[in-house]
This record gives C-alpha cells, sequence and structure tokens, in this order.
C-alpha cells in the first residue's frame, strides 16, 4: 500500500492526511446542504465544525506532547513528526474534545441540538468513510491476518514506522471494509434527513449504524494497542460500539411533544351556543315588554 501519496521535493504528503483532509472537505460541503434541510443556521454549522475540528486536532497533539514530554524534551526535533502517529485512543480522545467544543458553540449560539445532530449525520459518516480509507492506504487500524484473495499486503517501512503496521503478510483489509460501512450509512441518513418524524432521529440512526459498523468491524481488526476487556472477548473500539448504539436507541424513542391548548369537550361549544341564543332571545322578550 502507500503511506506516502506524492512528494514536493523533500516534502511527504502522507496519504491518510491527505484522504482525511479531502474527507473533511466535502463533509464542510455538505453539511451546508444538511443544515438547510434540518432547519438549522448552515453558517453556524460551519463554524462549530470549523472549530470542533481544531479542537480535536488541538486536544489530540497536546495529549501526545504530555504523555512522551520526557523524550521531546531530550529530542526536540520529534515534535515534528507527531502528525504521523495514528492511534485508536488518540483518535477517540481528539474526537472528545471536538465533541466538548462543538457543543459549547451550539449551547452559545442557542443552536437547537436535535437539528444541528441531524444536519451533522451523514457528513460525519461521510468523513469517516474517507478517513479509514486513508487509514487502509497508510496501515494504520490494520486487519487481522487473512488468506482471501482480496487481502492486502504492507511492504514500506513508513507503514511500521508510523502505524507499526506488520510487513510482508497478508492482512484483511479492514479499513475498507470500514469505509463502505459508513458510505451506505451516510446514504442511508442522507435519505431519512428529509422524512425524518422527529428532531433527533438522524442523529439516533447515526448512532446505532456507526456502533453496528464499528462492533463488527472490529472483528477483522488487529487488536493491539486497542484494549482489552473480558478476557479478550471485546477490545475498546467495541465497548464504545456498544454504548453508541444504547445511546442511539434511547434517542429514537419517541419523545412527547409539547401539550397543546385543550379543545373544549365535544358538543360544549354547541351547548354554549345554544345557551347564549337563549339569554339574546329573553333579553329581547324583556325588552318588547317595557316597551308595551
Amino acid at each position: 500500500m502507500h503511506p506516502v501519496l506524492f512528494h514536493i521535493g523533500s516534502l511527504i504528503i502522507p496519504s491518510y492526511g491527505a484522504v482525511s483532509a479531502l474527507g473533511v472537505l466535502l463533509a464542510l460541503l455538505l453539511a451546508q446542504r444538511t443544515a438547510r434541510v434540518a432547519g438549522v443556521n448552515a453558517a453556524h454549522v460551519w463554524n462549530l465544525c470549523v472549530i470542533g475540528l481544531f479542537a480535536a486536532l488541538l486536544g489530540e497533539r497536546l495529549l501526545l506532547i504530555a504523555v512522551n514530554w520526557s523524550d521531546l524534551r531530550r529530542h526536540p526535533g520529534w515534535m515534528l513528526g507527531l502528525a504521523m502517529i495514528h492511534h485508536p485512543l488518540l483518535a477517540g480522545a481528539g474526537a472528545f474534545f471536538g465533541v466538548v467544543a462543538g457543543a459549547l458553540y451550539a449551547r452559545w449560539q442557542r443552536m437547537p441540538m436535535a437539528a444541528t445532530a441531524d444536519a451533522l449525520s451523514a457528513p460525519l459518516a461521510l468523513g469517516f468513510a474517507f478517513e479509514q480509507f486513508g487509514a487502509l492506504l497508510a496501515g494504520s487500524g490494520y486487519g487481522t491476518e487473512s488468506a482471501a484473495r482480496w487481502a492486502v499486503t504492507y511492504n514500506d517501512l513508513l507503514a511500521m514506522r508510523w502505524s507499526g503496521t506488520p510487513l510482508g503478510i497478508p492482512l484483511h483489509p479492514v479499513q475498507a471494509y470500514a469505509a463502505v460501512a459508513f458510505l451506505t450509512l451516510a446514504i442511508l441518513l442522507l435519505v431519512v434527513l428529509p422524512v425524518r418524524r422527529q428532531q433527533g432521529d438522524v442523529a439516533g440512526l447515526w448512532l446505532l449504524g456507526a456502533g453496528v459498523a464499528i462492533y463488527v468491524t472490529e472483528l477483522w481488526r488487529d487488536t493491539e494497542g486497542r484494549g482489552a476487556l473480558l478476557g479478550g472477548a471485546l477490545d475498546g473500539p467495541q465497548v464504545a460500539a456498544i454504548l453508541f448504539v444504547l445511546a442511539g436507541a434511547v434517542v429514537l424513542l419517541e419523545r412527547k411533544r409539547p401539550v397543546e391548548l385543550q379543545s373544549p369537550p365535544p358538543g360544549s361549544q354547541e351547548k354554549g351556543e345554544t345557551a347564549g341564543r337563549g339569554a339574546s332571545d329573553l333579553n329581547m322578550r324583556e325588552e318588547e315588554a317595557n316597551h308595551g
């Protein structure tokens, strides 16, 4: 595979970064359309995405610096290579920082949370699809050994140096499986968005779909550096996937709408009109008697 997309002189353009950046750009453009469909201010959605993205990148790098501070103090030049490091826990931390920053901005701008989440669901799925395709090229998040005809073999030393990818061994292209799953999810969410029953339904479907995609694809992904629970029965991303599914089920629950002004019981309006006519007739008779 190709961890380096191309060179510009001595400058290396990594495949993971370039493809992920393309996915971010397409997701931002798609978010402008989905925001209008969801009834959210498109400019605010753009700002939210940009703020969340920079918060995620900054949070990841600061976490790397904090964890490796002693080594970086001895070798300051290693700071330039931090952008090449990929790890599932690092991605999870970045996602956390991005979500927190985006939520704070949405609250500050008084954006409707459920509708905003609906608008961002399909773009997020599209962005994850491109991110996984970039990971496939770079060897990040590699799969288990495979004898399948579609297995991929990495031979570039940079893949091993940047992502710890084993070289010369046929592996499941699990990143491609995940990319197809997220792309399919993005298309489904685009179809559902205009016809959703209530705000938040599309976000709930994203949580369900993303949880299922992550859990299933982890079955073919190497567990190195992904944590292990219950004696290796689950890894870290699978635990997160289960939480996603549970959260999606809660979001999709039918929510009660605000209680509207209660209409009068059947027949009460007619009774009121009859009583009104009776009182009017009585007044007319009294006036006639007085005149008489």
